[in-house]
């Protein structure tokens, strides 16, 4: 089944949203801001995407900016940022639960279809 981590408030996740639609019959979506993650899943999702935890970070936040920025942080400590600010994740994601991709731009989400 198709996830996405979505937040309806970024329109970058909404394109993506209206993609699947477009695309798909059924798959899920989850408002991550509201339905966290667990560290468990978000170690899942970055296994999927093939990424390292700080390429998964929304660098431009200012919770990064102001509590992390410039800090030499391990792979687990970026997580537990993650984790404890789900607005650092970079969104959209779309995963069918083996492989992943960032919808930024929204073509990696058709070529991530297509490729299935």
């Amino acid at each position: 089944m198709i996830t996405i981590y979505h937040n309806p408030r970024c329109r970058k996740s909404r394109e993506g949203l209206q993609m699947l639609e477009e695309k798909l019959d059924t798959f899920q979506t989850r408002l991550y801001l509201t339905e966290p993650v667990t560290e468990k899943e978000l170690r899942q999702l970055i296994e999927a995407l093939g990424i390292a935890p700080i390429e998964l970070v929304r660098k431009n936040e200012a919770i990064w900016k102001s509590d992390y920025k410039g800090m030499d942080l391990s792979d687990d400590a970026i997580i537990q940022a993650m984790l404890a600010h789900p607005r650092l994740i970079e969104r959209p994601i779309v995963t069918d639960g083996s492989k992943a991709v960032i919808g930024r731009p929204g073509e990696r989400i058709l070529d991530f279809l297509s490729g299935r």
